[in-house]
């Protein structure tokens, strides 16, 4: 003889889907965002950040990591390497005052970038 427990909450699912509540959901049938990709390891921060619209309350010094992972998606959209090299003179300026305590948010180790380099690495892309 076997016995079977359903849970409070399984019975509460069952009864929904008996009643059709799951049946005309959005996305439904679709596949899931993201579905087979490599999720960086912050995947659930920006995820929260984007569902919630928090990007003012992205303390400074993570908006500026963010930044210098997104520096290769960014200068592709970038038209000239007068601009390129503003961007990089901007993102520059922000590690100095990070690394001055100027910013908000946790404390953070990084590099100043060299634009000579960014700049060759960008005109390589925009050679391909």
């Amino acid at each position: 003889m076997t016995h079977w427990y359903e849970s409070s909450i399984d019975r509460q699912i069952r009864e929904a889907a008996e009643r059709g509540e799951f049946d005309d959901l959005p996305g439904a049938g679709k596949p899931l965002p993201g579905a087979g990709e490599t999720l960086p390891e912050d995947w659930w921060l920006r995820d929260l950040v984007q569902r919630e619209n928090l990007s003012s309350a992205i303390p400074a010094t993570l908006l500026l990591r963010r930044d210098l992972e997104d520096l290769p998606d960014t200068l592709v959209k970038k038209a000239s390497e007068q601009a390129v090299r503003a961007y990089v003179a901007e993102l520059n300026a922000r590690i100095v005052r990070a690394h001055r305590g100027e910013l908000a948010g946790p404390a953070v180790a990084l590099s100043l970038i060299d634009a000579d380099d960014v700049v060759r690495q960008w005109k390589a892309r925009r050679a391909r």
